[in-house]
């Protein structure tokens, strides 16, 4: 009878202790759940909040650009419109110089005009008396066909300096014609010129303006990147301290499992002392036996009690405080692993002491797997350490395990 009840009683300890972890883990796992929810939208709006970001960027770059070649366009345009304006000038000047030389033939034609005008009236109106004094007043006719001769060619001449002007006029009224048509070509270059400055400074303008709002927009992108980015670091803290408060409670619940079923099992080896001490006491039918073995019975469960106590004692401060079963990974400092040179708390990693682990201080020390490592760097969420190698391969090589996770300090 008293081994069935030794037994329901360990039993009963044995069940409470199994069943506190998953309560404790439940609500626990429940509120991690939720936060890693919570953690994983925030990220995804701080996703398309830096994907929008790059968009802009990516716009802002390429009006930049554009702006840049408007800017060209507008230096090219300004030394173009100079150059023209100096042509300009230059074809005023030439016209100036030939409307000069235009009234000066005019001049010439007018005096041309009065004395050609003047000898053929003369002529006209003396032209019969004229021949006949110069055969009168003719030495003879050789003087007489020198005169002839000499009219004659006075008259060539006239016409020949009137051919002579109207050639000359002509061509200058071609040239002028000419250097008037330039300059009308220049001046309606002038003003496409113009125009187009106009034009590529309405771009300038708008282009800038544009620029400017992206660049508003972009600051506003980069404010709320800013804020989600923080709420997710936010929500990461929240996240490896429920882990750290689960692994804490498994923990606990782990120890509370072992101590209930330390108690029981000294509470049955008490009782199966107990029932051996009566038995001997039925068998011998002597009260004082009896008594005897009841006095030295107890002392001798207190003195196993105190034992087992002393040797868990013991065995707690050796191990340090307890943290739980953790995942066990391996990293280096390479690009693949997002190494620095340095680690987070600024300390150079070194192969069998440097751990990342988050939720605890650095400088704290942890006993893995018989070895006691140091944490150095952050990267990996609570209730996982990450254990540096020095190559790539060697920490590809360690994989992934699960250790019993002492805190010593």
């Amino acid at each position: 009878m008293r081994n069935k009840k030794c037994t329901s009683l360990f039993l009963t300890f044995l069940i409470a202790s199994l069943t506190i972890t998953p309560v404790y883990a439940s609500a626990t796992q429940k509120k991690i759940t939720e936060a890693e929810q919570q953690k994983t939208e925030t990220q995804s709006n701080l996703n398309a909040s830096q994907d929008k970001i790059s968009s802009l960027e990516a716009k802002k770059g390429d009006l930049e650009g554009y702006l840049t070649e408007l800017n060209q366009q507008l230096t090219d345009l300004s030394k173009n419109l100079s150059d023209l304006q100096e042509k300009s000038d230059a074809k005023q000047a030439e016209l100036q110089q030939i409307e000069e030389e235009l009234d000066d033939a005019k001049a010439r034609r007018e005096e041309q005009y009065e004395s050609m005008k003047l000898r053929i009236q003369y002529m006209y109106e003396n032209g019969n008396d004229s021949y006949m004094t110069m055969l009168t007043e003719a030495k003879d006719f050789t003087d007489f066909l020198n005169k002839a001769e000499n009219i004659m060619q006075l008259t060539k001449y006239d016409r020949k300096m009137l051919d002579l002007y109207k050639e000359t006029q002509q061509e200058i009224e071609d040239k002028e014609a000419g250097v008037k048509k330039e300059q009308e070509a220049l001046e309606e270059l002038k003003q496409e010129s113009m125009d187009k400055q106009a034009e590529v400074s309405d771009l300038v303008r708008n282009t800038s303006k544009q620029i400017d709002t992206y660049s508003s927009q972009i600051d506003s992108e980069q404010s709320a990147a800013k804020e989600l980015l923080e709420k997710v670091n936010s929500q990461e803290a929240v996240i490896d301290s429920l882990m750290k408060q689960q692994k804490d409670e498994e923990a606990a619940a782990a120890l509370a499992a072992q101590k209930a079923q330390e108690e029981a099992a000294r509470k049955a080896a008490q009782e199966a002392a107990e029932q051996q001490a009566a038995e001997q006491s039925a068998t011998q039918g002597s009260s004082q036996d009896y008594d005897d073995v009841q006095e030295e019975t107890p002392s001798n469960t207190e003195t196993s009690q105190e034992s087992t106590e002393q040797e868990d004692t013991s065995s707690d401060d050796s191990q340090g405080k307890y943290l739980g079963r953790f995942r066990l990974t391996g990293y280096c400092n390479c690009a693949l692993c997002h190494g620095q040179g340095y680690t987070a708390s600024g300390t150079v990693p070194q192969a069998g002491r440097t751990v990342a682990m988050n939720g605890i201080p650095f400088g704290t020390k942890l006993l893995i797997n018989g070895g006691v490592y140091v944490v150095e760097d952050r990267g990996v969420p609570y209730g996982n350490v990450d254990i540096y190698h020095d190559t790539h391969d060697q920490a590809l090589s360690f994989g992934v395990g699960y250790a019993e996770v002492y805190q010593l300090n």
